[in-house]
């Protein structure tokens, strides 16, 4: 300010008066200046941090996700904040490209299961519900299909298949490697849409072999198998969409480094309490004992933990 920095030489009271300012607001912004300049030395090491988030999460972070990730380092900040400075350092996340190209093919003679979640997507333990579907990866050698397992629990991709034909063996392996990963659990519930993959005399035969109970979406209803569904939207507009694949293998390299070195690792998910899927269930492992009763640890954040509105 003109006034405080020649303070020295000129009358305040008649400078004051000048500016038509009053002498108790001139001493008051006086008084405050150390903070002013600790407020703004805060305000860029916030910007510092949220730079160095966003940029560690490969740029897929918006503000939500940064905010949430700052909260876990101690840092309360609101969304708005967040935001503006992300906004003012051109910290844009990377956006999702449409294309539409159908994997699903309802148009078959095979029986069909009945729709046993009804968009119940929660459930309280792992093995209890299971979700596939497929996507399609553009390369320079053609599409590459992808399908995956996922259990609604964690939200973990489980098993996963990706081959360069779109055939029931491609939904099939995907079960049987996440079968396997999981010791070959009984009466898991698969959900899937309607798809001739899914339908098909193979696909039903592996389910009976193993115990394990078929549902389907209603047709041509995508809502109904949302959560596979979000995983791929998450695949194409935080890596794919982005991506240039000369050929299939270099496609499943990457697909394999997304989803076992970032989504089921690192990617906070706002349905488990923005954890990511191997943290929710290593959590969940360990047992508390309340009142003579084992309690899983995710139960007890659910009943008792409510969130902090950030300031």
């Amino acid at each position: 300010m003109f006034i405080k920095d020649n303070s020295a030489w000129i009358d305040v009271e008649a400078a004051c008066k000048l500016f038509e300012l009053s002498r108790s607001s001139y001493y008051e912004w006086c008084a405050n200046e150390d903070n002013r300049i600790n407020a703004g030395i805060e305000y860029a090491r916030l910007g510092i941090q949220i730079e160095l988030l966003f940029y560690h999460y490969k740029s897929r972070y918006g503000a939500r996700r940064i905010v949430d990730e700052l909260f876990k380092l101690g840092i309360k900040c609101s969304y708005d904040k967040v935001s503006k400075i992300m906004k003012n350092k051109n910290l844009i996340p990377v956006g999702y490209k449409k294309y539409k190209v159908t994997t699903t093919n309802s148009n078959h003679k095979y029986k069909v299961f009945d729709n046993l979640l009804e968009r119940n997507f929660t459930v309280d333990n792992p093995n209890q519900v299971y979700v596939g579907d497929i996507t399609y990866i553009n390369t320079g050698e053609g599409w590459l299909y992808l399908a995956v397992i996922i259990d609604l629990y964690s939200r973990k991709v489980i098993g996963y298949k990706m081959s360069n034909r779109m055939t029931k063996d491609i939904v099939i392996s995907a079960l049987l490697n996440a079968l396997k990963a999981r010791g070959y659990p009984k009466g898991v519930i698969i959900h899937s849409d309607r798809g001739s993959q899914y339908a098909s005399n193979e696909y039903k035969r592996v389910l009976k072999q193993h115990g394990l109970v078929g549902s389907m979406s209603k047709k041509g209803d995508c809502w109904d198998n949302a959560v596979a569904e979000s995983f791929f939207a998450s695949l194409k507009k935080e890596y794919v969409h982005h991506t240039l694949f000369p050929t299939r293998a270099q496609a499943q390299l990457g697909i394999f480094d997304y989803i076992e070195a970032w989504y089921n690792s690192e990617r906070a998910h706002s349905t488990i309490w923005g954890l990511s899927p191997n943290d929710f269930e290593k959590i969940n492992q360990n047992k508390f004992i309340i009142n003579g009763k084992n309690m899983d640890f995710i139960k007890l954040v659910k009943n008792n933990f409510t969130r902090l509105s950030m300031a």
